[in-house]
């Protein structure tokens, strides 16, 4: 499970130019584990305009807050250990460019190993199936590299499902019939079939697939590059394009796709970095 950010953690600031106005440039949580989410906060900035910047040279989109921006930072969770160079720059109320930059500390993270015993028609694919899984993966990473501007969440995201337990699996180094596979990049929670689906936060459903591994499938845009995925589901409840608010059901859970069983299989991806979704319940910024 994620750590949860009890407090603000301020860095070291490289400010290049006049920090007139008090500006501070803030990382929450100070440092991040593979498969984290955190945020990076620009204070004293509240005119600023064309407020732009990066983390280890993934590009960061901001958002009004306080009394200056923050942006998400995601942490791929097969990132690479060690320092991450974070860079913000804006153009000040007097039209004048500055810039601050500055390193994020990237720890490692213990992932559990699943042995998982599957039918073989579902892991060794024959050439029709494995064309049609890079087809929809191929899909999938088309989407991921969509970001628009525009923010759609807002406050705390939710967990989708009710459930008697936490998810598991997210970042597990998957063993499938003796065989090492990809990771598993999301969070799996155990529910009888039909147990209602809802939307984390509020966002746009940008996809609805019916995929060899995912199943029925429904794809949230929350804006700013932020996707959440609700895999294996028994039935889906929107359709394409539609705006739905935190807490709003999209569907049920099911055993659809390569499924051992009825369960939901919750995902996230923030500008292609494939980030825990509990992160995002605990997002230390919700406003």
């Amino acid at each position: 499970m994620v750590n949860r950010v009890a407090a603000v953690a301020a860095i070291s600031v490289l400010l290049v130019g006049s920090a007139e106005g008090g500006v501070k440039v803030t990382a929450m949580p100070s440092s991040l584990r593979q498969g984290d989410t955190g945020v990076l906060v620009v204070t004293g900035v509240p005119d600023a305009k064309l407020m732009e910047g990066s983390v280890g040279g993934r590009p960061l989109i901001f958002f009004p807050h306080a009394d200056g921006y923050a942006a998400l930072i995601g942490v791929d969770l097969a990132a690479p250990l060690g320092s991450a160079t974070w860079r913000v720059g804006w153009v000040d109320i007097a039209g004048n460019p500055r810039k601050a930059a500055g390193t994020i500390k990237i720890k490692s993270r213990k992932f559990p190993v699943q042995k998982l015993s599957l039918p073989g028609n579902l892991v060794d694919l024959d050439r029709a199936t494995e064309q049609r899984a890079d087809r929809e993966a191929a899909q999938l990473n088309t989407l991921y590299g969509m970001a628009s501007g525009e923010r759609l969440w807002r406050g705390h995201f939710t967990r989708p499902v009710s459930s008697t337990g936490p998810g598991e699996g997210f970042g597990a180094r998957r063993i499938i019939n003796g065989k090492p596979r990809s990771p598993h990049s999301g969070l799996d929670y155990s529910a009888p079939t039909g147990t209602p689906v809802v939307a984390a936060n509020r966002g746009r459903v940008a996809l609805i697939g019916d995929f060899f591994f995912g199943g029925r499938t429904v794809a949230l845009d929350h804006g700013q590059g932020l996707y959440t995925l609700y895999m294996h589901l028994d039935r889906v409840q929107v359709v394409e394009g539609v705006l739905v608010e935190r807490g709003e059901t999209i569907g049920a859970v099911g055993s659809t796709g390569r499924a051992t069983g009825p369960h939901l299989h919750w995902a996230a991806q923030l500008r292609r970095a494939r980030v825990d979704p509990a992160g995002l319940v605990a997002l230390p910024v919700r406003d």
